[in-house]
């Protein structure tokens, strides 16, 4: 009797000690997932990695910056209490840098894509990311998106919509000859001065730029991309999904009270209709 008694004293600790074990890990766990968002907070500043050469989302006007990440992060930085710094790098760069740990998230933003959503954490989608084809003004050679078969074309490097246009190349009848361009404004320079016939990018970013400049370029409809949609970009890792919650919590609320659509408006020229979360990437 005493031995089963001991036995038994000795089972009940050593399960109060699992209980116990289980639980200091349960609380680390929940103290880890809130580090990223507790340090940004405690340091007071968001560090966000970005490329100032993708107009309207950001870009460089009049020697600052503009565009609908400034004001979208703004409003951001105002919900968390924190204030936002920008760091501008070629796009190639960019997200090897977030996994570097050279700051807190990705503005950009990026397209949604099945590759990217293995590896990195999106926010709700801020814009449609569908890709089309802008071509020079009057270009009557160009008048639906196949017409780009056999020509040259330009796109950006390490881009999801270069990868859609590369695609789309191989349904046409003769593959067009495709530039790649380290940034999408070096590819709208050779667009203007001749040397390729058109570039693809994404709807909201031509659409912009033709708005500005409409005795240059022209967007060729309809789009030719599947659709997809922007997000701003963290890592997986569990310590910087609080953040990336948080992020999400402050898009959702603008989107429902109208401030993302009024945003929209100004930057795109339209209201866009997007999912509060992508959970399957149609490319």
């Amino acid at each position: 009797m005493r031995m089963i008694s001991r036995r038994s004293a000795v089972t009940r600790t050593l399960r109060l000690a699992a209980l116990g074990v289980a639980a200091s890990l349960a609380f680390a766990g929940a103290a880890k997932a809130e580090d990223l968002l507790a340090k940004v907070k405690a340091k007071g500043e968001l560090t966000v990695g970005t490329e100032l050469q993708f107009a309207p989302f950001d870009f460089i006007e009049d020697g600052k910056q503009a565009g609908l990440n400034k004001e979208l992060f703004e409003l951001i930085g105002k919900e968390l209490g924190v204030k936002i710094t920008f760091l501008d790098l070629p796009w190639p760069s960019v997200l090897p840098g977030l996994e570097a740990g050279k700051f807190d998230m990705v503005a950009g933003p990026a397209t949604i894509t099945k590759a990217r959503m293995e590896r990195y954490r999106f926010s709700t989608p801020i814009a449609d990311a569908t890709v089309a084809i802008l071509k020079k003004k009057g270009d009557a050679s160009i008048t639906k998106p196949e017409d780009i078969a056999g020509k040259k074309v330009g796109s950006a490097k390490a881009t999801a919509q270069l990868a859609q246009l590369q695609e789309f190349a191989k349904t046409l009848p003769s593959a067009p000859t495709i530039q790649e361009y380290v940034d999408f404004s070096q590819s709208y320079a050779d667009l203007g001065a001749g040397r390729i016939v058109a570039v693809a990018n994404s709807l909201p970013n031509i659409a912009y730029l033709a708005k500005q400049k409409p005795d240059v370029f022209e967007v060729v409809q309809p789009p030719f991309g599947k659709p997809v949609y922007f997000g701003f970009i963290g890592t997986k890792a569990p310590d910087a999904q609080s953040l990336m919650d948080a992020v999400d919590a402050v898009i959702i609320k603008a989107k429902n009270d109208g401030t993302l659509g009024k945003l929209q408006e100004k930057w795109f020229g339209t209201a866009m209709k997007t999912p509060d979360h992508v959970t399957e990437a149609s490319f």
